[in-house]
């Protein structure tokens, strides 16, 4: 029983390219979180992928790094840069 749990879980997860699109721009937690009027642990748990963000959150986010909100967010893992 608990593997099904788990792959519930997983198909609910959310991925996100959050931590790599901050350090390209150079932009703390705690910036983003300011910019977007939410707390800095919120960012990390986006981060994480222990939190999903609301549909209006994740187009906030999208806005923020000025790309589609599919650049940020994907329903599947992102394939590894460079490997």
């Amino acid at each position: 029983m608990p593997t099904e749990k788990k792959k519930a879980a997983n198909a609910e997860a959310i991925y996100n390219r959050i931590a790599m699109l901050r350090a390209e721009r150079d932009v703390s937690r705690r910036q983003l979180a300011e910019a977007l009027g939410v707390h800095y642990q919120t960012v990390g748990y986006l981060e994480r992928g222990e939190y999903s963000p609301s549909l209006h959150l994740a187009l906030r986010i999208a806005r923020y790094f000025e790309v589609p909100v599919e650049v940020v967010f994907s329903t599947e893992p992102f394939p590894r840069i460079g490997g």
